[in-house]
């Protein structure tokens, strides 16, 4: 719910790249939903409408509660069934107003191709596949190797760069720490590094408990949800450490789009969400609110960080009128509601 509410919050302030635009747009503070001005991304959308990245999380969320678990399949059915024949695979088109770079590629190669699920990902930077499969991280939140594997192979389908699927990765793996009442600081990295020691997450580290050298024999090949670097675990504690730190201060908090840049790929996005996830991590307002405020994409870093904090401060910590403003928002609550008890058995 917190990333549902993050996304629609970002609809009508979305993509300003110019600061003062945005303001003169919108005021000097943007602190609930609003509508698209005209002739901007997703113009004809409404005040608390998603965009079509809380679409696809929606899809994602229902293919989940209807089947019980991941399944790969269905997901993929759902797609081709009830996404695909919505857009034609240009931008300014479909449910939420915009197609992403990542989804058009998959449709061209899906849809105008016919090429078979497992060869039609693309190699766009952006952190479209993060934003629906946190709810595959929600899911399984209880058991972080299955997460790691459901996680990074529906990231596949559409993104075949493995710096993008590692950080994706990342992410849903803090977040399924956060579910389990973890805190995002700066020892989440230290809590998913000692699972990587253990065998549970793909991982690669060179240095074990204990060893100080390569396993002899050849390499082994890697496969999806294999990942040769951990640098993706380690560099969050870094940042939320460094949002604790009273040393080291972003002032305003949204400015974290100006430090770690305003642009759509994961290495913008990602360290500003861990950034507003540590900071405000029991003040959920707080956080997607100075998410949205920073302009550029501040959709995607709003849906990251609202996943995060929303985790964090459960949804008696969202303020309700986020949620009652939201589309449709009972039968979202229903859904998220299924996937919790999913999770908890």
């Amino acid at each position: 719910m917190g990333a549902l509410i993050g996304d629609a919050l970002a609809v009508g302030p979305h993509w300003y790249y110019n600061l003062d635009e945005l303001r003169a747009a919108y005021g000097p503070w943007i602190s609930d939903y609003t509508t698209p001005k005209p002739g901007r991304y997703h113009d004809g959308l409404r005040a608390g409408d998603s965009s079509q990245a809380g679409v696809l999380l929606e899809l994602t969320m229902r293919s989940l509660a209807e089947q019980g678990r991941y399944d790969e399949q269905d997901f993929c059915q759902r797609l081709d069934r009830d996404f695909f024949p919505l857009i034609d695979g240009t931008p300014n088109n479909g449910p939420g107003g915009y197609t992403s770079q990542s989804i058009r590629e998959t449709y061209r190669l899906r849809v105008t191709l016919g090429k078979p699920w497992g060869q039609v990902s693309g190699w766009a930077d952006t952190t479209e596949a993060a934003e629906r499969v946190l709810a595959i991280a929600v899911r399984d939140a209880r058991d972080l190797g299955a997460l790691a594997r459901d996680v990074s192979s529906n990231t596949a389908l559409t993104q075949a760069d493995g710096v993008v699927g590692a950080m994706t990765t990342a992410y849903a793996l803090a977040l399924g720490l956060m579910v389990q009442g973890e805190r995002f600081d700066g020892r989440i990295s230290d809590k998913l590094m000692a699972r990587v020691r253990a065998g549970t997450l793909p991982f690669h580290s060179v240095t074990n408990a204990g060893e100080d050298s390569v396993p002899p024999g050849p390499e082994r090949p890697r496969h999806t949800g294999q990942f040769a670097s951990p640098d993706a675990l380690i560099g969050m504690g870094h940042i939320a450490a460094a949002a604790l730190d009273p040393a080291v201060r972003i002032e305003p908090a949204w400015k974290v789009s100006e430090v770690y840049g305003m642009p759509c790929a994961v290495y913008h996005q990602f360290p500003a969400a861990y950034h507003l996830a540590a900071r405000f991590a029991d003040d959920f307002e707080s956080a997607v609110l100075h998410a949205v405020n920073g302009g550029g994409q501040n959709q995607a870093r709003a849906i990251l960080t609202g996943a995060l904090v929303g985790a964090m401060v459960g949804l008696s910590g969202i303020p309700e009128r986020f949620v009652t403003g939201l589309a449709r928002h009972e039968a979202r609550l229903q859904l998220a509601r299924r996937i919790a008890a999913q999770a908890a058995a």
